[in-house]
């Protein structure tokens, strides 16, 4: 495409949630608002505006579950799951009350009373001190809009019929106005709205398409005929972009789709140092659907399997039998490889059907993780039960999440006991040495680390969790996520105190998150003594590839230097200057 000319050239920077380059013309879209009026009714009146709006509902649930079924067919199934939570606010019965009440005490017309029912609702969240469940607000305004549609009789609006080449710009999106969008003719999007956490995102990741959020105020500045390109990288949008800009951003997509497919080739390269230093580098995973991609890309089996997932997008808790199978089938296929299970991460924002959580001021210091399982030993125990079921291929192992003391280790592998002999007293064979892990994610865990590596097989440190705890600051709120700086002196303390406690105790530690996957980070965590990074499957390249660039000896240097440093952007400027050097390929993808 040419540049227009056009004095209105401008850059906005944003947040970068699906990666890579678009350009093209912007197309944009305008909240779908329904003019709703309110009519008083008769009593007579009211059990037919009961059975309109349970008519609503129905239709409204097929439609979500169509999207869904389109969904599946591009992308994962956890993906499609997304939308799991429009189906629960279908099923929210202080939601459907709520409505119902306008029309039985108040004696109003049903889509009145869908519009205020759903404002209350999203007011409720809009309030609550916690950025998670108020990005649950798109989901609860886009299913109040999808019923008074079905209401009113008023076909949603369609991008479907649009010319191919356009990119998306909105105040916002719904996530399943995401998820309808025709990926065959949309280059990516862009909204004045949205975070890393919000469901949008993760379906723009999902659909592969170049995406940055959080813009404020950019839709206002689009006017037809305008031409806008986006990288999803770096979070940077600019409208009218000349030549110029034009030159720099197509070869800057030119040379990282290059590098890219030369990483590929990396496959069946072993994760080594140049003067043989190994590591294990294995993929998080959320079910069996992942495992493909971990074979393509290389990965050596399972660092973390986030094995709620199995059940929140099925929206029950999965019977140990079920768990077991699809355990089995994971174990099975990546063989002799390692497969980390890690038992139940629920709580905070992670609830479904069978497993509700009271209300809490605070869920993410609450009744979570291992608390929640402790709290709930049937479930627990049903879950380890499953584990060691499969743990028959002898490369199982098990892992519990937000370990803060020994005490909760001591009371899981009590637990685990008693689950084995469960197993051993109707004949199930199991791995009785199944090696077993604690994560380290809060600061608590890792000042313990030397205490409660006597009771374990292995270490692994979440950073996401412990960044966050540790800094006391959120990172999905685009507000202070300044403050989450994975090189600050304490984050990098924290991981030091754990690695040294592991390896005095004869056990390894691995490491996990984002931080990870950050190929800027492999030297100072390898030379920090980290044992096994487990990333996404797509990182594995990357990491890979910063790891086979250097030496031992550069990456315990940087380490020692990085643990002297008094700001996190010292490090920071350490693990860019070496990467530089040893891997300036990788430089090429990030600048």
């Amino acid at each position: 495409m040419s540049a227009v000319a056009n004095s209105r050239n401008r850059t906005f920077h944003g947040i970068g949630v699906s990666p890579g380059v678009a350009a093209g013309p912007a197309l944009l879209l305008f909240p779908d608002v329904l003019q709703v009026s309110e009519r008083s009714i008769q009593a007579a009146d009211v059990p037919g505006e009961i059975v309109r709006f349970e008519d609503a509902l129905i239709e409204t649930r097929g439609q979500i579950q169509q999207i869904q079924d389109a969904m599946s067919g591009q992308t994962r199934a956890q993906d499609a799951s997304i939308l799991d939570a429009h189906l629960m606010v279908l099923d929210d019965r202080t939601f459907i009350e709520e409505v119902i009440g306008w029309v039985r005490e108040k004696l109003r017309n049903i889509e009145y009373a869908v519009q205020e029912g759903t404002n209350k609702y999203a007011s409720v969240l809009e309030a609550v001190e916690d950025d998670y469940l108020r990005e649950r607000v798109a989901d609860v305004r886009d299913v109040g809009r999808r019923i008074l549609r079905n209401l009113t009789g008023r076909a949603a609006d369609s991008t479907f019929s649009m010319a191919a080449g356009h990119l998306i710009v909105a105040h916002d999106l719904a996530p399943s106005e995401t998820a309808s969008l025709p990926k065959d003719k949309i280059l990516g999007f862009a909204t004045d709205l949205g975070s890393p956490t919000s469901h949008t995102a993760v379906m723009a990741r999902a659909l592969e398409l170049p995406a940055v959020v959080g813009l404020h105020d950019v839709s206002r500045h689009i006017h037809p005929g305008d031409h806008v390109l986006i990288d999803g990288n770096k979070g940077v949008f600019i409208l009218n972009p000349d030549e110029e800009q034009l030159k720099t951003y197509g070869k800057l997509a030119e040379v990282r789709r290059s590098i890219e497919a030369g990483l590929v080739n990396l496959q069946h390269e072993p994760a080594i140092t140049k003067d043989g230093r190994a590591i294990v580098l294995a993929a998080n995973a959320e079910g069996p659907e992942d495992v493909d991609a971990i074979l393509q890309y290389g990965a050596r089996g399972i660092g973390l399997l986030r094995s709620e997932f199995l059940h929140l997008t099925r929206n029950r808790l999965l019977s140990e039998e079920e768990q077991g199978d699809v355990y089995t089938r994971i174990a099975a296929r990546l063989a002799p490889d390692p497969v980390i299970i890690r038992t139940l991460d629920l709580g905070g924002d992670k609830f479904f059907g069978d497993v509700r959580g009271a209300k809490e001021l605070n869920p993410f210091l609450g009744l979570r993780s291992i608390r929640l399982s402790l709290r709930h030993p049937d479930y627990f125990k049903q879950q380890l039960r499953a584990i060691l079921r499969a743990s028959v291929h002898g490369n199982v192992r098990l892992m519990y999440p937000m370990i803060s003391s020994v005490g909760e280790i001591l009371q899981a592998n009590q637990h685990l006991r008693d689950a084995m002999g469960e197993l051993t007293s109707i004949g199930v064979v199991f791995d009785r040495d199944i090696q077993i892990g604690a994560m380290i994610e809060v600061p608590a865990a890792a000042l313990a680390a030397h205490i409660i590596a006597k009771h374990v097989d292995f270490l692994s440190i979440g950073t996401n969790d412990l960044i966050q705890y540790t800094m006391a600051v959120d990172r999905g709120n685009e507000r202070v996520a300044y403050l989450y700086e994975p090189t600050h002196p304490s984050v990098l303390a924290l991981i030091d105190m754990t690695v040294k406690a592991a390896h005095a105790q004869g056990i390894w530690v691995g490491l996990c998150g984002q931080m990870a996957a950050d190929p800027l980070m492999t030297a100072l965590l390898l030379g920090l003594g980290i044992d096994e990074l487990s990333v996404s499957p797509r990182a594995v390249p990357l990491v890979k590839d910063a790891l086979r660039s250097l030496h031992f000896g550069q990456a315990s240097e940087l380490a020692r230097e990085a643990l002297a440093c008094e700001t996190a952007a010292e490090v920071l400027e350490k693990c860019r200057r070496l990467t530089r050097e040893t891997a300036p390929e990788i430089m090429a993808l990030i600048d």
